[in-house]
Parts: C-alpha cells; structure tokens; sequence
C-alpha cells in the first residue's frame, strides 16, 4: 500500500522523435591493394597444402615382398605401374583372411580388406614382375606420368590463377555486401576502424526544430546563440568572438537531451554526425581512437557541421592507473581531446555531448576550449510539462474539456518521456473504450498507470484485508486533509494495481513548489505514517502494508538531520552528500561509526513524533475515519471532492 504523495518519476528512455532516415555519405574502403594480395596468396598457400594432403591420402601402402606374395596367391586382380610406384586391385575372388594374413595386423591403410580395395607399393628394379603377372591372370599395364611440363604454367595454373580467383571474388561479392552494410549504417568486413556516425541531411529527413521540443527554454536559448554563430560566423569574428568548440547536455534519462541535439542541427541546417560513447570502443586497442580521428576528419570535410556523442561517458571517464583500467578506452579518450584541441573552430565545427554522470568525466574534457558550455536539461517545471503536453497532445485527438493543466499539477517530477508515455496510455485507453476523442478521465488514469501500473484486477483480497487496505489508504488522507502545511487529496483507492501497491492515495499540490520548509516535511513524514497509525488505531496491530510508506518516511528524515540542517542535535551540519544526482540520488555518508549512531536516533525520534501526531489527528476524528473507510469500501474509488464532502460531515 502505497500513498503517493509526492511522486519520482524515472525513466529510462527519451521521447522519441520522428524516424529519421540516416545515410552513410562515404562507401567502405577497404585494405591497400599489397595487404589484400598477401592474405589471398596465403589463402592459396594453405590450399595447395590441404590439396597435396589430401592426393598423399589416396591409397594404403603394403611392402614390394607382401606385393609379390599376394599376386602369386593369386589375390591380384589389376595393377599399374607408374614410375616410382605400383598400384593394385583385391580380386573380387581373393581369400580376404588369406590377404589379411600376407599384409599383417600393422599395414598402413583400411581397419578392414574388401575386394577390389586399392594399394600401392614401392617399385623395384624386378625383371621376371611382368612374367609373374601373367603366370597369375593379373591384369596389368604402365601409366606414363608426363615430367616435362612447364614450371612457369605449374606456377601460374596452382598459384597465380587461385590468387585472381579469390581476388576477383572479394571485388564482385564481399565488397559489394560491405558496401551495403555500411549504408544501413553498419561497417564493412575490413572496415573496423572505420568511423560508425550516421550523417543526417537535417532538412529532407528528420525536419527536428526547437518547436518539437518543450519544457528546456533555457537549453534552448544557449542552443541557438551556437546557431547564429554557424548561420553568421562574420558579425562574431568582426568583434574578435570565437564560436564555443562544444557544449555538454547534462540531465536525468527522458529530459531529450538526443532529441535536442537533433533540433540544434535542424535549426542550424548543416551535417549531423551522431555516435553512441560505446561504438568507439572495441575489443582491439587503437580502433576506437581510429574511429575519432575518421569521425573528425568527415565532420572537417563538410564544415560546418555538428558531431554529437550520445552517452560520452562509456568514453570520457576520468583516467587513472588503477588495476582494470581500460587501455582501449582511455586511448579514444586521450585522442578525442587531441582532435578537439586540433580543430579550428572558426570552419564551423560543434561537438555535442550528452550524459547523465557528469561527476564521473575527465577533468580534461570538461575544461574550456572543448567543452565550453555544460548546459542542464532537467525535469520541466509545471510550465514546462504543460507546454510538453501540448506538443505531443497535437498528436491525439482530445476532447475539448481536457485540462492539461490539471495533469501538469498532477506530474510533478516527471520527465518528457514520462509525459509523452502518458498522452499515449490516455490514447490507448480511449481506444480500449470506443471513444473518438481522449477526454480528462483517460489522460488521469493514464497518470495512474504510469505512477503504479495497470489494476490488478486476478488479485482478489479477502474481506478482511479490504477492510485493513480502506483504513490505511483514509488514515494517509485523512492526516492529509487534517494538517495546513499538506497538499489536497485528489484520488482514493482500493484496487490493486501492477507495481506491487494493494491502494493509495494520490495527493496533487495546488502549484508548482521548488522550496521545502520545515513544517512542510514533517507534514509529510505524518501523512506518510497516517495509514500506520490508522491500523493501530482500528485493528491494534500493524501490517506489511506500510513498508513503502516508512522506506519513504524514514529517507525524509534523514535528510532532514544529514543535509538540510533541520536537527536539533546537529544544527547546520551537512553529513551526507547526494553522489549521481541525475541517476539514482543516492547519498553518502561524510561522518563517523559514532555520529552515525547518533543520527539514527534523530532520526528515530523525528519518525516517533510524527507517528503520535497522526494518531492523535485520527483519534480525534474516528468518526470521519469509519464512515469514509464504509464508503471507500462500497465504491473503491473515490474522489477528493467526495472524499471532503464525507469528511465535512462527520466532523
């Protein structure tokens, strides 16, 4: 049981723009010409040895005498004699046991005699063989193996014709496939170092401008200073002003740093070479920082022109000589700083980046005259998640009385993919209903979704806990509603949902807050232990209900003793420092095993005597509690405004 007060939304994925139809501009070279014909002539060197191999594995070999024997028995069908050697047949009619017995149990050759099975022997100078044949019915006669062939046509016909066989193979077949491969936007087989950005054509394909792009006013106002100086280099280079060699786009997951970058080089109409931080760094040392030289080189040749590095920091991640350290990458690293040194900005040339580790960089990155400006793409205030649902509602058909300030208010903390997830969960259910139009009731339970998931509607709870799920959810509300420095109630429910919660309260603030006063927090803590107190109150005992509830309560106070100097024990004292602030939040520890102790015990004591003070709300209004738990019970759902007007009754 979850009561969502304040809720975090965190996403991992940006919203997305539209398809964008990328083209390698330059085909695959591949090796030198002397590289390539080395590894073919060894190719061919390794098929004259497999075919000498195989032409030595023709026939077994017996000894001349074992020969002789085996045609006076009368064994031998047919023989050849060749120049240095004599072959032979098995007659069909042959006393196998009697062969087996001539040859012997060591012959090299088959495991098993046959008839008509081939051996060879060594020729020698014997003058009656050719009698001995004849007095024995034995087939035979010489083959003349011609020696007089030409050197020059047995070089030519076992070497120099395979080399231009395979040659002519890697032309016509496996050049053409790599050809094809670098246009959808991969690398050809030799072309590993080659550089793996995609260039857009800004104004035929993606069609991307900051008018796609809502809630980063900021961002966008740095942004287009960089595109005038690209669109009118002279009136900055009259004054002596130099165009800023890169900026780095800082935030959380989902705030549209990519779909930024794509609009900068929309609005400034020139080439776009994007890459992924990962694609530079490979398995072989020195590809990577072959990929930044070849990436540099391309967006040179076609100034002015922008390159941007999604994820810098798989690449740009602070060196130093500690085991495990990644050779590969810290040479893509030491040579992406030496082309952004290298560079004349004035030709027109920007490198953006975009992370959300900014701590974790190279100091050298970060250091003016390569990343001259770190601009912060954060979560949109209500202004700016209002002005993003515009933009992706123009997308959807909306029922003229759709407030989409009303889901603004509601989505504090959310992102532009979170936003733009939810318009289309609010489409989707419009659909699932047969309606034409999304109206208000899909778009806030499309919140829903994305806040606690679909409802679970398999999960059903005995009456028991239905009763204990009502009571906790009203205990979270009612202390709520009961305190001034608390926001208003906008939803109760009951009905279990797919992330885990069996109910919650959804509070919505009634405006946009960026400070936090004392009061205000420990008003919160006291909504967070309402539905505790509320079981203690009616049932006498406390369930796992309320596990989320004190996770969350329990980091509120320790924040309030460790970072905003609200103790009474420490006063001013920061104790905990936040580390990844656009990722996880997550705090460290600046004190000793002794000052810790003594933070859990204030932490302890906020948490009690925020515990108490729910109780005592709830004790004094016990009736309101029964009678909005009956009807919370009866309905499952309910409104804030059904929710206040119970609530005024039964004061």
């Amino acid at each position: 049981m979850n009561s969502d007060s304040n809720t975090n939304f965190n996403s991992n994925t940006e919203p997305n723009s539209k398809n964008n139809n990328s083209t390698s501009k330059n085909n695959p070279q591949g090796p030198d010409i002397f590289n390539l014909i080395v590894v073919m002539f060894l190719i061919t060197i390794l098929f004259n040895i497999f075919f000498v191999n195989m032409s030595k594995k023709a026939a077994p070999e017996v000894e001349y005498s074992q020969f002789i024997e085996l045609v006076e028995t009368g064994n031998v069908s047919r023989a050849k004699i060749k120049e240095n050697q004599i072959s032979f047949e098995i007659s069909k009619d042959a006393n196998l046991s009697e062969v087996k017995n001539i040859i012997g149990e060591g012959y090299s050759g088959k495991s098993e005699i046959e008839p008509k099975s081939n051996y060879i022997t060594t020729k020698v100078n014997d003058p009656y063989l050719a009698d001995r044949l004849l007095e024995n019915e034995v087939t035979f006669g010489e083959d003349y193996v011609t020696t007089n062939s030409s050197p020059f046509l047995n070089f030519i016909a076992w070497w120099i014709l395979p080399t231009l066989i395979l040659y002519v193979f890697y032309f016509f077949v496996i050049r053409k496939a790599s050809r094809k491969i670098d246009k959808s936007g991969g690398s050809g087989m030799f072309n590993i170092g080659k550089s793996k950005a995609k260039e857009y054509n800004m104004e035929k394909n993606t069609g991307v401008t900051f008018d796609d792009v809502a809630g980063q006013d900021e961002a966008k106002e740095s942004l287009t200073e960089m595109i005038d100086f690209l669109k009118n280099p002279k009136k900055y280079h009259e004054i002596g002003a130099k165009q800023p060699k890169g900026a780095l786009l800082v935030g959380p997951p989902g705030t549209g740093k990519t779909l930024l970058a794509k609009a900068f080089a929309g609005e400034a109409g020139v080439p776009f070479y994007s890459i992924s931080g990962s694609e530079f760094v490979e398995m072989f040392v020195g590809v990577g920082a072959s990929r930044v030289r070849d990436l540099f080189e391309q967006a040179q040749k076609n100034a002015p022109s922008i390159i941007f590095i999604d994820e810098i920091d798989a690449i740009g991640k602070s060196r130093d000589n500690q085991l495990g350290s990644n050779d590969e990458r810290e040479q893509t690293l030491n040579q992406l700083l030496a082309e952004m040194d290298g560079f004349d900005s004035e030709k027109g040339v920007v490198v953006l980046a975009a992370t959300n580790r900014p701590e974790i960089l190279d100091k050298a990155l970060l250091r003016p005259g390569r990343f001259d400006r770190r601009i912060i793409v954060d979560k949109p205030d209500l202004l700016g998640r209002e002005s993003i649902l515009k933009v992706h509602a123009k997308k959807v058909k909306l029922d003229p009385n759709v407030d989409l300030h009303a889901i603004a208010l509601a989505t504090s903390g959310a992102t532009g993919a979170d936003l733009a997830n939810m318009i289309n969960e609010g489409a989707l259910l419009a659909v699932k209903e047969n309606r034409k139009t999304v109206n208000q009731g899909d778009l806030m339970e499309a919140v829903e979704v994305v806040i606690a998931g679909k409802e679970k509607k398999d999960r059903i709870m005995n009456a028991k806990e239905r009763e204990m799920v009502s009571f906790h959810e009203v205990g979270h509300a009612l202390v709520s509603a009961l305190q001034k420095n608390s926001q208003p109630v906008q939803k109760i429910t009951i009905v279990p949902r797919t992330m885990g919660s069996l109910g919650y309260t959804m509070n919505v603030p009634e405006e946009e807050r960026y400070l936090m006063t004392k009061s205000e927090l420990l008003a919160q803590i006291t909504t967070l232990l309402g539905g505790r107190a509320a079981e203690i109150l009616k049932f006498g005992e406390v369930t796992t209900g309320a596990s989320n509830d004190i996770e969350r309560a329990t980091q509120l106070a320790r924040s309030m003793v460790t970072q905003y100097g609200m103790s009474e024990t420490f006063g001013p004292m920061g104790l905990e420092s936040i580390q990844n602030q656009y990722l996880d939040g997550r705090n460290v520890g600046n004190y000793s095993e002794e000052t810790g102790t003594e933070v859990d015990k204030e932490v302890n004591k906020i948490l009690e005597k925020c515990q108490e003070d729910a109780l005592n709300l709830l004790s004094e209004n016990t009736k309101a509690l029964d009678a909005i738990s009956e009807y919370l019970l009866e309905k499952e759902n309910i409104t804030g405004e059904e929710f206040m007007d119970i609530l005024n009754k039964n004061r």
